[in-house]
């Protein structure tokens, strides 16, 4: 390939390329559906839930329309009530947030650790008060939170815990109980499948997880209208299904979900070793006693312009990310008297900081090269 092909081949994400190499099963797992015209709730759904259930070793999945839903119907089943506080990490995706407050709970936001980007344990616990009833620890880009400390503080404080793991399935943590994946150690576990996640649909989709069977059972009937019986209503609920297709698709990709994430590894690795002497850049630290499965590569840079460095690369026809330019404590619609500016210095740091490179299951060596050396020319030309 010339170098203006490798350059134009370069994406976030390359789902055209995945596709192409999954093509035969997945269009006759698609047109299979079609077939049968069981396009909701269809035997594709109950077998993806049960292959998701044996891959992440947890008794209940349960398959809905998206990962924000999926947090709403969990805090829907634990009984928040308005006004509970929820913790979550102001260093994420908005959707933490947002599903918070649509129910009229009270979001609370801490600061995050700098090195791995999640929830620290210390500023969680000293957010707690006697309105909180629950904690969201985000597992950002790939990887566990610290959930030892966790853990104890959920037990401590006796709080729901709701793992937020939208970014990070298929990713272990060894807790002081043994290894188990990310989203089954508190009540619920959320995942998002978001085409562009580590295992995602062609469309949207979602699920929680849980091993709690009551728990369970109050999710499939608050994601299915509150019923449990067709035509009675037990609770209020909402209209959330993952539909067929989806699943059909999702059922594919499982079985190959952890030849992706080695991919994403073997990406991250090549990122690793070329940055290693740049003092310039920070690689992506790893939580001690979690996998890392690499939703994204986040560098933290150093005294170089990060928003210039962005600019030259999307110039050299490189897209890159900035994963998240404004914490959600000094976002517009979350605005609190009780948080400013300077308030979560480890978050605000990094918003101002980290920059996102391409990392998918597809990449190449050449475009690896092409994307290391277009970053290390401009730091050469900006010393």
């Amino acid at each position: 390939m010339t170098m203006a092909e490798v350059k134009k081949a370069i994406q976030m994400v390359d789902l055209a390329t995945q596709y192409a190499s999954i093509k035969d099963e997945i269009d006759q797992a698609i047109l299979g559906v079609v077939a049968s015209s069981a396009y909701i709730n269809g035997p594709e759904v109950k077998s993806f839930g049960e292959e998701l259930e044996a891959y992440l070793g947890v008794k209940h999945v349960i398959p809905c329309a998206n990962g924000t839903d999926a947090l709403q119907i969990a805090m829907m089943a634990l009984g928040l009530q308005p006004g509970d506080e929820v913790i979550a990490p102001s260093f994420t995706f908005v959707a933490t947030a947002e599903v918070i407050a649509l129910l009229g709970l009270t979001p609370v936001v801490v600061d995050v650790d700098p090195v791995t980007f999640n929830v620290d344990p210390a500023c969680l616990e000293a957010a707690i008060t006697p309105k909180t009833k629950a904690i969201v620890p985000v597992h950002l880009f790939g990887q566990s939170a610290d959930m030892d400390p966790i853990l104890d503080i959920a037990k401590r404080h006796n709080l729901y815990m709701i793992e937020d793991t939208a970014q990070a399935i298929g990713a272990d943590y060894t807790s002081k109980s043994g290894t188990q994946k990310v989203g089954t150690f508190g009540e619920f576990g959320t995942t998002s499948f978001f085409p562009s996640k580590n295992l995602g649909c062609y469309g949207d989709g979602g699920a929680l997880f849980t091993n709690d069977d009551t728990l369970a059972d109050k999710a499939r009937q608050i994601a299915n209208h509150g019923m449990k019986v067709r035509y009675y209503h037990d609770m209020i609920g909402v209209n959330s299904r993952l539909d067929s297709i989806q699943a059909a698709v999702l059922r594919i990709k499982l079985r190959k979900l952890d030849e992706y994430n080695l991919a994403r590894n073997k990406v991250a690795e090549y990122y690793d070793a070329a940055f290693a002497s740049l003092p310039q850049l920070s690689a992506p630290g790893r939580q001690p006693g979690s996998s890392h499965v690499f939703h994204q590569y986040t560098l933290k840079t150093h005294e170089i312009d990060r928003d210039g460095l962005r600019a030259y690369l999307e110039s050299e026809g490189i897209p890159a990310m900035i994963y998240y330019p404004v914490p959600l404590h000094l976002q517009k619609a979350y605005q609190d008297p009780r948080y400013n500016k300077g308030d979560f210095p480890h978050t605000e740091n990094l918003s101002a900081s980290v920059i996102s490179l391409p990392i998918h299951t597809e990449m190449t060596t050449e475009q690896l090269e092409t994307i290391t050396g277009a970053v290390k020319t401009f730091i050469q030309n900006h010393a």
